[in-house]
């Protein structure tokens, strides 16, 4: 009997030193998936030139390409845009020879004081890219499976979906201002395509573009509360080259972080 205990007092340890060495196993694979925590992104957030949502550029990290240790860089001249009479600014998007003359025909058309190609003043959405481009606060909620942007600017919104779903042909052919974006992350930095974008909505400006545009972006923090959304317009109908651009946006600090109603239907002509 006492041969029999010691056997099986022996098989006892041998099967638990074989669970315990398979307990380490499985926490080493769980821990990697603990250390890959994504960042959250929730918040609201103000351009960076604008100096709003926390204060001045002292209070955050400085912007990407700046001199460490020295003053910002200075910001790029640009000719205003705002009715296209100084021309088009060097860092806008280069239009093919179709879709210059387009814009030269929309300039034309805002110069003589006329509205029909003014998305604001006809309470359009900016569409994408140029929602993110803009000087107005913008509020990111943040889940598992979709990012919200919500743009002070005409209220509006756009959803980056991250559950792997795709446009369907369905959506592919009923475009909108915002498109339709689809997301997956690539270590901290959330890698964004969107597609379907309406072609009455413009790149920047009021720069044109066709049903074929594309845009993509990264988005990633560069420092505490600081948000950098790098961009890249592809446009092989209406661009020469693709365009790139980089915004970067400063987090809001409590007291300042609630985004106004932006009630711009109230202000349209009533006939």
């Amino acid at each position: 009997m006492s041969k029999i205990i010691r056997s099986m007092f022996g098989a006892g340890i041998v099967f638990s030193l074989a669970l315990g060495s398979a307990r380490p196993a499985a926490q080493s694979q769980a821990e990697p998936a603990a250390a890959t925590k994504l960042p959250d992104f929730s918040g609201v957030y103000y351009p960076v030139q604008q100096g709003r949502g926390g204060g001045g550029q002292r209070d955050g990290a400085p912007p990407a390409g700046a001199p460490r240790g020295g003053p910002p860089p200075r910001p790029t001249t640009s000719a205003p845009i705002s009715d296209g009479r100084q021309g088009r600014s060097p860092d806008a998007p280069s239009l093919t020879p179709e879709y210059l003359a387009k814009w030269e025909m929309m300039r034309k058309s805002r110069m003589a004081g006329s509205y029909e190609f003014d998305n604001n003043a006809k309470c359009l959405p900016p569409g994408v890219p140029a929602m993110m481009t803009m000087a107005y606060g913008m509020e990111v909620m943040q889940t598992r499976d979709k990012i919200t942007f919500f743009s002070e600017l005409n209220d509006a919104l756009r959803r980056v979906y991250l559950d792997g779903r795709k446009p369907t042909a369905k959506i592919l052919d009923d475009p909108t201002y915002a498109g339709y974006s689809t997301g997956h992350w690539e270590g901290d930095t959330l890698v964004v395509e969107t597609v379907a974008l309406h072609p009455d909505s413009f790149i920047e400006g009021f720069t044109p573009h066709s049903e074929e545009m594309t845009v993509k972006e990264r988005i990633r923090f560069i420092g505490p509360g600081m948000l950098e959304d790098r961009i890249l317009v592809t446009d092989p109908k209406a661009l020469t080259k693709p365009w790139e651009a980089v915004r970067t946006y400063r987090k809001a600090m409590p007291g300042n972080d609630q985004l106004r109603e932006f009630a711009c239907a109230e202000g349209l002509e009533r006939k």
